[in-house]
């Protein structure tokens, strides 16, 4: 390929194709347009933003967090006599990995009949607990890292949402189960109809994929502390749910060119490998998460914006423009504008925006208002009476914001040019402070 094409390629992937307006494409090229540019950014933000190391810590946290959760959701479905369909749906959840499905029942079995017979160690409990825990704060953490979300779930939808969770899944696991030998039992009843007996098995081979992707659609719209619409989940879900099953057959199917291996390593080369498949399974779904944050962002982001690569001044410029249309909505009695709302009415960034008014939070410019339920948009307004609020006022706490702990004695360094530096410093934050935010 020559030189000049591939450098075009490459210039019209960085800059070209965020330029290009629905008016200048037809509709189906215009949809294909919007397809490319969310996986670029996808791709972008997961090679730019350390997601492999997150999947690397997240399956650490999954083998020591695999057993309690196993055994919880084991119990739950025992108590309510579903116990041989657990177990079989689990046996056919790690078909690829066989050897570590055994391994972790007999764990699960042990760990239930010591507890049931009420020999256990305190310490030993309270660590298991605490494994469970740490996988899902680590998974809700990578998630609200890759929405920007800033604010955790409180400590009681903490407690309800995952309560919830661990009950409903046995649930579902069994009802789905369920569903499966019916559809078994009518296909296996129909041998001399020529379509529909196929054509139930079609749907039989296809519910484990349907399975897969619903779970994922639910995680995706679930963990993330912030209002995820189900319309961006679905294709992600979709992506990721196949391309879980994809690696479980590539797995099953790669057996046999692990021969070798696991005649040098012997039993020992499961955990090695069930490390792998809980990497790229990690991985794959940090990916779908990521593509729908740029699916539901893709029309409030200017690819060309980088947070970090903003100079202090213009910071102060967002700052204030942000600012004022917050006091200005409070001085008009209207309602509180959402994050979202901010950035339709400056054009910045929703990135941009939801970093900087972490920052006016963090420095008591304004508040967070939200009634803590999963669907509910957080809204921000005035932290204190907007008549204090002024230029002069903002530009003080931004820059003041932290915690000074170098204890140093410079008093020796400042000459009279310093004086007078700081004094004129102090009299641009005075004059400053006739500006009022609202009046911007």
């Amino acid at each position: 390929m020559p030189k000049n094409n591939l450098q075009s390629i490459i210039k019209f992937f960085q800059t070209d194709i965020w330029r290009i307006n629905q008016d200048d494409l037809s509709p189906v090229k215009f949809l294909l347009l919007e397809i490319a540019k969310k996986l670029l950014l996808a791709i972008r933000f997961f090679t730019t933003k350390g997601v492999m190391q997150k999947a690397s810590a997240l399956t650490y946290s999954t083998l020591l967090a695999i057993v309690p959760i196993t055994a919880v959701v084991f119990a739950i479905a025992r108590g309510f006599g579903y116990s041989k369909y657990i177990e079989v749906w689990f046996r056919n959840a790690f078909e690829s990995q066989p050897q570590v499905a055994e391994v972790i029942i007999g764990f699960v079995n042990s760990y239930l009949v010591h507890t049931k017979s009420g020999v256990f160690l305190g310490i030993g409990l309270i660590f298991m607990l605490y494994t469970v825990l740490m996988l899902v704060s680590n998974v809700e953490d990578a998630f609200n890292e890759i929405w920007q979300v800033k604010k955790p779930r409180s400590i009681f939808r903490t407690f309800t949402d995952y309560l919830a969770m661990f009950f409903l899944f046995p649930i579902i696991i069994v009802l789905t189960s369920g569903i499966s030998i019916f559809m078994a039992t009518i296909a296996n009843s129909m041998p001399d109809f020529l379509l529909l007996g196929p054509t139930i098995r079609f749907f039989i081979d296809l519910i484990p994929y349907v399975l897969m992707s619903g779970m994922f659609m639910a995680l995706y719209m679930f963990m993330p502390n912030t209002h995820v619409k189900a319309i961006n989940v679905f294709f992600p879900g979709i992506l990721a749910g196949f391309a879980m099953q994809g690696l479980q057959i590539f797995y099953i199917h790669s057996q046999i060119f692990l021969s070798s291996y696991n005649a040098i390593y012997g039993s020992f080369a499961a955990l090695p490998l069930f490390m792998l498949w809980v990497q790229i399974s990690w991985t794959i779904c940090l990916f779908g998460a990521e593509l729908c944050y740029t699916n539901q962002n893709l029309d409030y982001y200017d690819y060309d914006a980088n947070t970090g690569e903003i100079s202090h001044r213009y910071k102060m410029l967002l700052n204030a423009l942000l600012m004022s249309r917050i006091c200005k909505r409070f001085a008009n009695g209207q309602r509180p504008l959402t994050a979202l709302e901010l950035c339709q009415e400056t054009n910045v960034p929703i990135r941009i925006v939801n970093d900087l008014l972490y920052e006016q939070i963090a420095a008591g410019l304004v508040i967070e208002i939200t009634s803590d339920e999963k669907g509910e948009i957080s809204r921000f307004m005035p932290a204190e009476d907007i008549k204090n609020l002024t230029l002069g006022t903002m530009v003080d706490r931004l820059e003041s914001h932290g915690s000074w702990k170098i204890d140093l004695d410079v008093s020796e360094l400042f000459s009279e040019k310093w004086s007078r530096a700081m004094e004129l410093r102090s009299t641009y934050l005075h004059n400053a402070r006739s500006i009022l935010l609202q009046d911007l």
